[in-house]
């Protein structure tokens, strides 16, 4: 666990009836070294630099850090610690700020003065974000409240310096009471931070002055409707309600001191903000909240509480279902009291909390009654020691351990240990990985920025690229103008980057480089078999769909990694080519034999029966409807009529036409017909098997078979022997239903 700037000091004995000295101003006590007249040369110091200047809140600089320090003076805070609230605001009105205040006020001073001025331009920035989403999408919405939940973060990396944590919880405070006193809107996203973010610090680290103010300030300018109707429902009821409390508690603590209770019994006072809280949070109506009207009562020890309690029940009317016993079953956060609401003659209610001295205490200055009382035994209050100095630091530790739980629900500790936060230039807030350097910084900015870094300044500092980020320095990468990241970003040894983020972006870098030059590849060798074919004029777009592929690119990928060879393409350029019609060439011709069809299973209508051969373009097999087309010294060439080729040679000499039809009888049904079957299908281990079989159980002789897979997409070819096509369609609805087949159709 990293260290906190506070000090190994013992806090003093309480003097009998003294307040307890708060825990987050006990622990840095002593945290800056205490100089002469410090206070006085600081505002000295920081007078002529911010007398004439204003925050942009509107306030001027000056009269906000005289508050600061009284606001701190106020509970507890060490003249040192007052002059830090000037030296803070005078940071950004000196040229060298670290080196003009370490001179004068020390080094001490200097860093708490820097580390604090970090966090105010977070500030600033997140309210500058918010302001821009007023009117803005929603994508600037959602950013807006992405840094908001950062300023939670970062102010948790900089609450292990409880000094800063103390300079902005006052500073935060000061700056809602001008807003409330100069009666002017406040900026958007202040009310916000202030019930969000430092309310509840505040509260863990048990500044409850500070917390309870916060939080009725900000919620008057939040909801301001709600806020005056619930002060105008208290104010309504003030005077008699004052009266009834007073004669109540009069007559509590004179009664218990009768028995024999050294009791003494106090009103309790009401918080606007706590008041809706519980009338939202139980859907109650303001006059069903009991405890409006509220007496605590504090006796010297646990049986006693139990003994009040019972003399409270048997003197006044108690509500059953509003009773809680914290003393047995202790709260999370160690809070214990009794709670019970009772009604008085008149039928109002009262909240009466009964508790100990040290269960006051802890309830009310939260961590700083682990060593400032002992009843609890020799583990100290609620479990925790408290023996010296060292308890102060743990104690309080575990109360920024616990707000970060309540703020992130995650285990607290590796939020701490595991993440850094940093600032860009304009102080928008980063959240990266310990040990990230400047490279991981720039990648997470953006993409482009990480590839093009080439320096980078740690506080305007120029450092290493490889140089591990601390929390809260700001980070400026230089950048070239074009140009990607180095391989040996990708080294581990070398300490380059430290992200998961960040080096996945880098390998895409170096892979799309590579994709690149493979799709170039490709594209050459495709584009140079184009031109010995001839055919330039083809669509690479239409030419890669045709091989099956979804782009041009993807064609190119394939055949620049030599997994697709180019012969397909050299058969789709180059179709089956009928020979040339000499019409003075004889025909040659074969007998007839009666009616019936030769060998072939033709016949050629209106003429002798010509030799006839099979198109390999199209395959045709009955019952298709066919066409023949003559041919120089082979015959006719047989066609599907919707053959593309046909269609081609028809253009080009369409009186070569000839009719002709399938022939019947004996010889026509025994004769088998060569077709191709093309199917796509998602790659797999038993695919060409399974097709086979179909083929095999349906009795069709499989002659031959190409396949190829590219990017787990199986093409195949099957070429198998039918007697007749229209069966054929059967067995491809049989084919289609196979697992992974996508498609299936004849050629």
């Amino acid at each position: 666990m990293k260290s906190l700037y506070i000090a190994d000091s013992v806090v003093p004995a309480l003097a009998p009836g003294a307040k307890p000295v708060l825990p987050v101003v006990a622990a840095t006590a002593h945290s800056l070294p205490e100089q002469a007249n410090a206070l006085t040369r600081a505002r000295a110091f920081a007078e002529p630099l911010l007398a004439c200047e204003t925050l942009d809140t509107g306030e001027n600089i000056l009269a906000h850090a005289d508050a600061v320090a009284a606001i701190l003076r106020g509970i507890g805070g060490s003249e040192a610690m007052q002059a830090a609230s000037y030296l803070v605001y005078a940071c950004e009105h000196l040229h060298k700020p670290q080196e003009v205040i370490a001179k004068a006020f020390g080094d001490n001073f200097a860093a708490l003065a820097m580390e604090t001025t970090k966090l105010v331009r977070v500030q600033r920035h997140a309210r500058q974000m918010r302001t821009a989403a007023d009117a803005a999408p929603l994508a600037l919405a959602q950013t807006s409240a992405m840094q908001t939940e950062n300023v939670r973060k970062m102010l948790l990396a900089f609450s292990r310096d409880l000094r800063v944590v103390m300079l902005r919880l006052a500073s935060r405070l000061q700056t809602l009471r001008f807003y409330a006193n100069s009666k002017t809107p406040l900026q958007a996203g202040l009310a916000d931070e202030a019930l969000h973010v430092f309310a509840p610090l505040a509260n863990r680290l048990g500044i409850w002055e500070l917390k309870w103010e916060m939080e009725d300030l900000a919620f008057r300018f939040s909801e301001p409707d709600t806020y005056k109707h619930i002060a105008r429902l208290l104010d309504e009821t003030r005077v008699e309600r004052e009266r009834s409390v007073e004669r109540m508690r009069a007559q509590l603590e004179s009664d218990l001191n009768a028995n024999h209770m050294a009791a003494k019994v106090s009103g309790r006072p009401k918080h606007i903000y706590s008041i809706v809280k519980k009338m939202r949070g139980k859907s109650l109506d303001f006059e069903r909240v009991y405890d409006v009207r509220a007496l605590r009562i504090v006796v010297a020890n646990v049986p006693e509480c139990y003994a009040a309690l019972s003399w409270v029940h048997s003197h006044f009317n108690p509500i059953s279902e509003e009773f809680d016993d914290y003393i047995a079953k202790p709260k999370v956060n160690g809070y214990q009291s009794l709670h019970t609401v009772v009604r008085d003659a008149s039928g109002q209610p009262t909240e009466i909390q009964i508790r100990t001295q040290a269960m006051h205490d802890h309830a009310e200055n939260g961590v700083a009654a682990h060593w400032a009382y002992k009843e609890a035994g020799a583990k100290g209050y609620a479990g925790v020691s408290a023996s010296g100095a060292y308890d102060n630091k743990i104690a309080v530790l575990r109360q920024l351990l616990a707000w970060q739980r309540d703020l992130s629900g995650s285990p607290s500790q590796a939020l701490m240990d595991d993440y850094i936060y940093v600032l860009t230039p304009d102080a928008a807030i980063i959240e990266l990985p310990q040990g990230a350097t400047p490279v991981d910084f720039a990648y997470s900015v953006h993409t482009s920025l990480g590839h093009r870094c080439r320096g980078a300044r740690l506080d305007g500092v120029m450092v290493p690229l490889q140089t591990p980020l601390k929390n809260g320095q700001t980070v400026e990468v230089t950048t070239a103008k074009e140009g990607g990241p180095s391989r040996d970003w990708l080294n581990p040894e070398l300490g380059y980057l430290v992200s998961h983020r960040a080096r996945t972006k880098v390998r895409a870098w170096f892979n799309a480089l590579a994709l690149t030059e493979t799709i170039a590849k490709g594209r050459e060798a495709v584009e140079k078999l184009l031109q010995r074919e001839g055919k330039t004029a083809i669509k690479l777009e239409d030419l890669a769909t045709q091989l099956g592929f979804a782009s041009a690119d993807a064609l190119f990928e394939s055949v620049g990694k030599d997994e697709f060879s180019l012969r397909p393409i050299e058969q789709l350029l180059r179709p089956h080519e009928p020979a040339q019609f000499d019409a003075q060439a004889p025909l040659l011709r074969k007998p007839r034999s009666g009616d019936q069809a030769g060998k072939s299973g033709l016949l050629v209508v209106g003429v002798d029966s010509l030799m006839t051969q099979m198109a390999k373009c199209c395959k045709p097999a009955p019952p298709d409807a066919i066409v023949g087309f003559v041919t120089r010294g082979k015959g006719v060439s047989v066609h599907r009529a919707d053959c593309s080729n046909l269609a081609e040679m028809v253009a080009k000499n369409g009186e070569r036409l000839i009719e002709v039809e399938w022939g019947l009888g004996q010889a026509a049904s025994s004769h088998v017909y060569p077709v191709d079957v093309a199917v796509q299908a998602h790659d797999r281990t038993g695919l060409l098997r399974d097709i086979s079989e179909v083929f095999t159980k349906e009795k069709m002789n499989v002659i031959g078979v190409q396949t190829q897979s590219i990017k787990g997409t199986a093409w195949m070819t099957f070429t198998v022997e039918v007697a007749d096509a229209g069966r054929l369609h059967k067995v491809l609805g049989m084919v289609a239903e196979l697992t992974g087949v996508r498609s299936v159709r004849r050629k």
